[in-house]
């Protein structure tokens, strides 16, 4: 029941940060430059007390590399979701990272059996009736940039397989990105809106959904077979679906239910069998 408990809480922080963006970029007049610097700050900082407090050390970890990837998938992150809904976001952040999983694993010598090479074909097709011109496709800028966020984000959990304790360098890469996010914030000054309650929304996808989230996540990984932790991300983009509908008042198109089931399906077909287990956001 603790297991159980710790994973769904972990599923719903990572839900939640594409909710809390949608949010503060669709309610109050905060800019994505702005909530992806604040996001990234309070993260870092919650991180950094966590590390501290908990661990006994405040001992840097991490790369400018991986800090600049992950500073890349937030930003992006932050700017696909000035259009797009919170399912359909979630939905492509979701696809983009494992795809790049697993053709960065097949580059790197994985062999796939016929099941899983049916998934991943059936899930690729899943994303291209989304994408696909009509009435209820999402913005192509918009899906195109949370597809680099996606990418961005394969990269980072990428490097970060094997780096030692993975609090320990999330707070590491959480620190250095800050630069990164203020130098943007310093370019877009002109275009800054800043907003209390979008300030609020940052803070909480920075230091909860995130920080927290990923400590919850870390704790909980160890006592999770592979296939499960893996299949369990699967939730995600529904959860952040379902919270769109209930906080947003977003509604669900045939489309996406159909390319949900397409993309979910096969990625569940191809993890089950040959497991990437990264964080979903």
């Amino acid at each position: 029941m603790r297991v159980f408990i710790l994973t769904l809480l972990a599923m719903i922080a990572f839900a939640g940060n594409s909710l809390l963006c949608r949010l503060a970029l669709k309610r109050t007049a905060i800019d994505a430059a702005s909530f992806t610097f604040i996001r990234i700050l309070s993260g870092a900082i919650a991180l950094w007390l966590i590390v501290t407090i908990c661990k006994g050390t405040s001992q840097k970890a991490g790369g400018w590399v991986s800090a600049l990837a992950l500073f890349a998938y937030a930003a992006a992150f932050s700017f696909a979701y000035i259009s797009l809904s919170a399912g359909t976001g979630a939905l492509l952040l979701f696809g983009a990272v494992q795809a790049t999983m697993i053709l960065w694993g097949l580059r790197t010598g994985e062999r796939m059996r016929t099941r899983q090479w049916l998934g991943l074909a059936l899930a690729v097709g899943g994303l291209v009736a989304l994408l696909f011109p009509g009435l209820s496709a999402p913005p192509i800028d918009g899906a195109l940039v949370m597809i680099c966020a996606g990418i961005a984000w394969g990269f980072y959990s990428l490097r970060g397989k094997g780096a030692g304790d993975p609090v320990t360098t999330t707070a590491g890469n959480f620190l250095r990105a800050v630069v990164f996010a203020a130098g943007l914030s310093m370019v877009l000054l002109p275009w800054v809106k800043l907003d209390l309650a979008g300030a609020g929304y940052a803070i909480l996808s920075g230091a909860i959904a995130s920080g927290v989230g990923y400590v919850i996540w870390y704790s909980v990984l160890p006592e999770l077979k592979a296939a499960s932790a893996a299949t369990v991300q699967l939730s995600v983009p529904v959860l952040a679906a379902a919270g769109g509908i209930l906080f947003l008042g977003e509604s669900i198109t045939l489309r996406f239910l159909l390319a949900s089931l397409a993309v979910l399906g096969g990625i569940a077909l191809v993890v089950t069998e040959n497991t990437q287990v990264v964080p979903p956001d």
